[in-house]
């Protein structure tokens, strides 16, 4: 069976890679750039920051800070009508999950026309989006790095998942010194997206050799330095390992694709607006759980990179030794019990269930479940 592997073609990684970039950005022969961010970072002057940078090297650029968390499809309208009235040649998406996808959102559109709502499921555009350089604040999504871009359609209270090797960015950074001011809760949660990312690429079906390489140092680094990253920001060693640890992770999904965890926490974000690295972290050991049967030889794989000691644990109680050693993590990093603390309401569970089903990342999920299965899923996790 052919498989294609899919990464920006250049990725600048730790301390001074953003000066590195800008001089990189400035010998593409760019000459107007939309720096895509939020409301955030733009209050701390971040984007002004990148914005003067440069414009030391002869790049002029606009900001756009109205990437929303979790970005809907107004977001990408709004960015999209800034970027044709300055006419801008490239994209620099500053920030995590929420301005990657937006900006993404934005690039593909300006190259292909049309409603971005169009391009939901794979690989449904016909053009290269407009070139893209991502700048990572944050060390979980790997969206600065992956052909995914999950975009909230605000009509349908959806998030619309758009993998689509056209919105590859074609140069991604991760330099650990924007990283340092993320809070405990930012850094937890995008560390156990992380973690969630690589346990799901791991168990997928369309797992390679060189995904379950990237997948399984990845959970390696998360165990050893995601604590520390969340009750010690500072520690630039751990800042440094989990950059590492979300872009390998990202490497596994961009092409072995994700699970159930993924397609039910898009209908939470969708839903209820919830953060995307929190309703991952929640569902995370329900979803495995469940799949457990289906793949426990690779949990209990999963549980070796966590630090369990696996050597007397057959496939079973290794899978489940994956299980809890995931539980423990997420509650040392401080990750909410359950749904109903997040405000989800059970009633919701069939609507919920129904769209996740939908979710094109389900597709390679190792255990394929009915609607009955998702809806107890996601009670479990209440």
């Amino acid at each position: 069976m052919s498989s294609t592997f899919f990464i920006p073609a250049v990725n600048m990684m730790g301390a001074g890679s953003l000066e590195e970039a800008a001089v990189a950005i400035r010998n593409h022969g760019f000459k107007k750039a939309l720096i895509v961010t939020d409301a955030g970072l733009a209050s701390v002057g971040v984007p002004a920051q990148v914005a003067e940078l440069l414009l030391q090297q002869g790049v002029e650029a606009v900001v756009f800070d109205g990437a929303q968390p979790n970005p809907t499809v107004k977001n990408v309208e709004d960015g999209l009508a800034l970027l044709h009235a300055n006419a801008c040649d490239c994209v620099v998406s500053l920030g995590g999950g929420s301005p990657h996808d937006c900006a993404k959102g934005i690039a593909l559109c300006a190259s292909n026309g049309g409603h971005i709502s169009e391009y939901e499921g794979l690989d449904k555009s016909a053009k290269p989006q407009l070139p893209l350089i991502a700048i990572n604040t944050t060390a979980g999504t790997a969206s600065e790095m992956t052909r995914f871009c999950i975009i909230t359609d605000e009509t349908r209270h959806v998030k619309m998942a758009i993998v689509d090797r056209n919105v590859t960015p074609i140069l991604s950074v991760n330099d650990p010194a924007l990283m340092v001011g993320m809070p405990k809760g930012l850094t937890a949660a995008t560390g156990m997206d992380a973690l969630t990312h690589a346990v799901e690429a791991y168990v997928s079906t369309a797992a390679t050799p060189i995904t379950d390489a990237c997948a399984i140092k990845a959970i390696e680094l998360i165990a050893a330095n995601l604590r520390t990253a969340v009750h010690q920001g500072k520690d630039m060693a751990a800042r440094e390992s989990m950059a590492y640890a979300q872009f390998l992770a990202g490497m596994a999904f961009n092409n072995a694709s994700l699970g159930y965890v993924h397609a039910m926490a898009h209908q939470l974000g969708g839903f209820y607006n919830l953060p995307h690295g929190v309703c991952n972290a929640v569902l995370l050991p329900h979803v495995e759980a469940f799949n457990a049967s289906a793949c426990e030889s690779r949990l209990r794989d999963v549980a070796g990179a966590l630090g369990v000691n696996i050597l007397d644990l057959d496939a079973k109680a290794g899978a489940q030794a994956a299980i809890d050693a995931i539980r423990t993590l997420s509650v040392d990093v401080g990750i909410p019990a359950g749904l109903a603390e997040l405000g989800a309401k059970e009633e919701d569970i069939p609507t919920l269930a129904t769209n996740a089903l939908k979710d094109v990342c389900g597709l390679t999920n190792p255990r394929q479940a009915s609607q009955a299965e998702i809806e107890g899923i996601f009670r479990a996790a209440f």
